[in-house]
């Protein structure tokens, strides 16, 4: 009986033409590279708390000029928002937008701070034109002037209401 044996010699070849292509993947300057650039940022962060620089980046500080304690709910896309003072529904949209999106990213905050109640929020509109949520139970705030005017015009329209 004659035993099926491989000769190798087809395997053997496309074998190290394999090695090959695998030591190559990921090429040693890419990963030198990666790797200084990490270092590059840690030191540069390091500096930065040890001579106390100031932040940057951060939203200039400015007065209220108005602002509107509410209680948003959603469901999916669907959102409820009441004002907090008089109970009254400001919006009541099955498809709530970027508010929907906004809702999440507050839901976020309250399971990572542990809020398990739907707390009221601060709607804010600053002197300088920025307009903020801002959530006292969590401690979370987001800027929604960042994200263009199209996005923040549902919220100043909760303000007026």
């Amino acid at each position: 009986m004659t035993s099926r044996t491989d000769t190798g010699l087809y395997f053997d070849a496309e074998a190290a033409a394999m090695d090959k292509r695998d030591r190559e993947l990921i090429p040693r300057k890419l990963i030198v590279a990666v790797v200084s650039l990490a270092l590059a940022a840690l030191l540069i962060v390091t500096f930065a708390v040890l001579t106390d620089r100031p932040l940057a980046g951060q939203p200039e500080a400015a007065p209220i000029l108005t602002d509107r304690t509410i209680i948003i709910e959603a469901e999916g896309k669907a959102v409820r928002v009441t004002d907090a003072a008089t109970g009254e529904m400001v919006l009541d949209a099955k498809n709530g937008g970027f508010i929907s999106v906004v809702v999440d990213g507050l839901e976020r905050a309250r399971l990572v701070a542990g809020v398990q109640t739907n707390e009221a929020v601060q709607l804010a509109l600053y002197e300088n034109g920025r307009v903020a949520l801002i959530d006292p139970a969590s401690k979370w705030q987001v800027e929604l002037s960042s994200f263009g005017a199209g996005n923040v015009a549902p919220w100043i329209e909760l303000l007026k209401k």
